[in-house]
């Protein structure tokens, strides 16, 4: 390398430290004078995007730090806002990247303000400190927080000072001085920038200003490319391609999403502790970029010490955290796409993350978060969860879903898992045939009962052949099988099954057995089922005494015994007895479970049920009102139990002599549940019944009539003659040809056939046997 070093302007090439933007003097004065503007300002890119933060202007009294990670646009905001100011006599553009660069260019500012060869920072700091001249300072891409101390010039009445930087240093902070913590761009400004059709490209690009400017210059190089184009090439090429470095941008740079966030991951890994960045930065990778908690990551990365790895991230700006009391861990989608692909042993990750999912999953889920993760992974890893094995994910998620009343989505991924277990695992390994068993059970609860029941008697004999016939699976699907043919309508089948099944359980598991003694409550429900109200009662009175006495009061299977044998107290006609039971259990619930947990929200809707029932539906109202307010908060608005509830609520307000706006609420409800749950589930059937009769109390018998007449086709279609929802129809109907002109009229209970109120949705649990898990 030739070093040509000279008095004046310096030719040739240059062995410096640091980077200088203009000319640089050391001997000569450069003959430069006031108003002075810098000509290292980059160039504003064409379709510049103005940003939704605070005006820079009304903000730099004490200066301003633009801090994010690298591509989020600080340094074109900053250039932007140093383009637009025209009322300094001094503008100057120093990037920071080291403390020589910050030096030589303040020489360089010095050698303007006074006239004269200046070698170091101190003319212009004094110049800084005294003059009353209206200046503008921007340090660029400050690299590390202690390559300025004791640079930082006194700003005064005059000055103005703007640091862009990927650092979140509380160095950076000052009394005086803003700090901006500058993000994506949001949705709107993405689509400013890119055009209405840009949409789907802002969305899979994280709104990343740096990422969506690369992405348009990509489509501007090809002919014929377009954003559309671009996205579905997207899927099938490597980050790189994607993101060409044989461009040069408009504002000068040839950095790519890619390059740009390997500078800061390896500043970063090379903190202390050293290699700790980069070893939490691979779990981040492969988990959600909406919000990871901190507790998931701490018990995937053992041996890392993840604090002090995160700080380090957080740092560079490579990562956000936030919340409490787990907080959330947040990287853009782009990192971790970034690292991903630099990943050289992925499967090595997913032991650990399996089993900190295992340990940290709580029971109840307010917010889905840990589902989120679990998705994320099943997304980035799935063929490799099948060979470490981690496939228990799979399983889990997929019940979340369930479980959170997102039904069709839990029965498509089993039936998904199912057949990949089969062609994996072989048809006969036990978590393929457990698979199929889920897969059944979710399409029972899908609505489709007598299908699930069909999966079952087929899953049936594959188990006994290689489980044998009293293994706690075979005893499971046997129970399952039951339900679901109890379900289907076939009461007597069910019964028979679960009378032969307690036989079995009793001998295998013996008498006191958990297992036998959900078993016997399922046989008392389906007595009650079958018309034996008293019968129900008095096989779950008996049932309940000695889970009590086996189990302990609080025990799961007690409380949800506690609930169901309420409900039959009130079939039964002792509503004074079902609602004392029913407080008394909420208060154990609140205690036991929580006042979240799913079951002692079910408990509050039969509650309400119950209030309707007894002729107070005002009250009922305002216990359904209640409780759907924290449905909406705890769970979803789509969630099944939250359906429920609005159904009821829409019964009272028609109980209460609003018939209209009782047909409005259910108008709505069963769009919803049609969209949710499908238009042949039995709970959306169910509110086509309760929609027709207060239709016939607000519009007429005509009305009513027409709609039961529809709706019963339907019914033997998708449930077939037997079932007993057939009954309700066939009752619905009768009740409204007594009320055409000339067919009788005067029908008792008119006022309750049309309220609907119906508590068996909300039952707390099936406490019908084995417990699947």
């Amino acid at each position: 390398m030739t070093e040509n070093v000279q008095a004046g302007h310096v030719s040739g090439n240059v062995l410096q430290t640091g980077a200088v933007h203009g000319n640089v003097y050391f001997n000569a004065a450069p003959q430069q004078r006031l108003p002075y503007r810098s000509g290292a300002v980059p160039v504003v890119v064409d379709g510049f995007q103005p940003r939704s933060v605070p005006d820079l202007e009304a903000l730099t009294a004490g200066g301003v730090v633009l801090s994010g990670l690298g591509g989020v646009g600080k340094t074109q905001l900053a250039a932007d806002y140093a383009n637009r100011t025209h009322d300094v006599e001094l503008l100057g553009w120093v990037t920071a990247s080291t403390r020589a660069g910050v030096i030589n260019g303040f020489a360089e500012l010095g050698a303007v303000v006074t006239g004269q060869p200046v070698d170091d920072e101190k003319p212009f700091l004094d110049w800084c400190a005294t003059t009353t001249k209206r200046w503008l300072l921007v340090f660029d891409d400050l690299t590390d927080p202690a390559d300025i101390v004791g640079l930082w010039p006194h700003t005064r009445e005059t000055g103005r000072l703007v640091v862009t930087t990927r650092r979140n240093e509380p160095s950076l902070r000052a009394a005086d001085r803003l700090m901006v913590d500058l993000r994506v761009f949001t949705p709107e400004e993405s689509l400013s920038y890119l055009g209405e059709t840009g949409e789907e490209l802002a969305n899979l690009l994280g709104h990343l200003p740096l990422a969506l400017g690369q992405a348009t210059a990509y489509v501007s190089m090809v002919p014929g490319m377009t954003y559309a184009k671009y996205v579905r090439k997207w899927r099938t090429e490597a980050l790189d391609a994607m993101f060409p470095t044989d461009w040069t941008s408009a504002d000068g740079r040839s950095d790519t999403v890619v390059t740009t966030w390997a500078i800061s991951v390896a500043a970063a890994d090379r903190l202390a502790p050293v290699g700790a960045a980069r070893a939490v930065l691979d779990v981040i990778s492969v988990l959600s970029p909406d919000g990871i908690p901190l507790s998931l990551l701490a018990a995937a990365a053992p041996g890392v010490d993840t604090e002090g790895g995160l700080t380090a991230l957080r740092r560079f700006s490579l990562i956000t955290v936030g919340g409490e009391p787990d907080p959330l861990i947040r990287a853009h989608a782009l990192v971790q796409h970034a690292t991903r692909a630099q990943l050289d042993d992925l499967p090595s990750l997913i032991g650990p993350l399996v089993g900190a999912f295992k340990s940290c999953w709580p029971a109840v889920e307010r917010v889905p978060v840990f589902r989120a993760n679990a998705i994320a992974l099943t997304e980035h890893c799935g063929p490799h969860l099948w060979t470490t094995p981690g496939y228990a994910l799979l399983f889990r998620v997929a019940d979340s879903l369930g479980n959170a009343g997102q039904v069709l989505a839990a029965a498509e991924r089993y039936r998904e898992i199912a057949a990949e277990a089969q062609a994996r695992l072989g048809p006969d390994h036990v978590d393929a045939l457990a698979a199929r068993q889920n897969a059944a059970r979710w399409r029972g609860e899908l609505g489709d009962s007598a299908g699930a029941a069909r999966d079952l008697a087929a899953l049936l004999p594959d188990l006994v052949r290689v489980l044998g016939e009293d293994h706690p699976f075979a005893l499971l699907a046997r129970n399952s099988l039951a339900l679901w043919r109890g379900e289907s309508g076939d009461v007597a089948c069910a019964t028979t099954i679960l009378a032969d099944l307690l036989v079995d359980a009793v001998r295998v598991f013996g008498p006191h057995n958990a297992d036998t003694l959900g078993i016997r409550c399922g046989l008392a429900h389906w007595l009650g089922v079958a018309g034996d109200v008293a019968g129900a009662v008095r096989e779950y009175t008996a049932a309940l005494d000695d889970i009590v006495r086996v189990l302990g009061p609080d025990d799961l299977l007690a409380l949800a015994s506690r609930h169901n044998l309420a409900h039959w107290r009130q079939v039964a006609g002792d509503g004074p007895g079902a609602v004392a039971e029913l407080a008394g259990l909420l208060d154990d619930q609140r205690r036991v479970l929580g006042p979240e947990h799913p079951n002692t929200l079910a408990t509050r809707n039969n509650l309400a049920a119950c209030l309707a029932d007894a002729g107070d539906p005002v009250a009922a109202a305002r216990a359904y009102a209640d409780l759907l307010a924290d449905q909406l908060r705890v769970l979803d608005q789509d969630h099944p139990a939250t359906l429920i509830t609005r159904r009821g609520l829409a019964d009272c307000r028609g109980m209460a002599g609003d018939a209209v706006g009782a047909v409005d609420a259910l108008f709505d409800l069963l769009a919803d549940q049609s969209r949710v749950l499908g238009p042949d589930h039995p709970a959306t059937l169910r509110t086509r019944g309760n929609l027709a009769m207060w239709r016939g109390k607000a519009e007429g018998a005509a009305v009513a009539l027409a709609e039961l007449t529809r709706l019963r086709d339907d019914v033997l279609r998708v449930l077939g003659q037997g079932h007993p929802e057939n009954e309700d129809v066939g009752a619905y109907l009768d009740f409204w040809r007594q009320r055409l002109p000339g067919g009788g009229g005067g029908a008792g209970g008119a006022d309750r056939v049309a309220g609907g109120v119906d508590a068996d949705d909300a039952e707390a649990a099936d406490c019908g046997g084995v417990d699947g898990g």
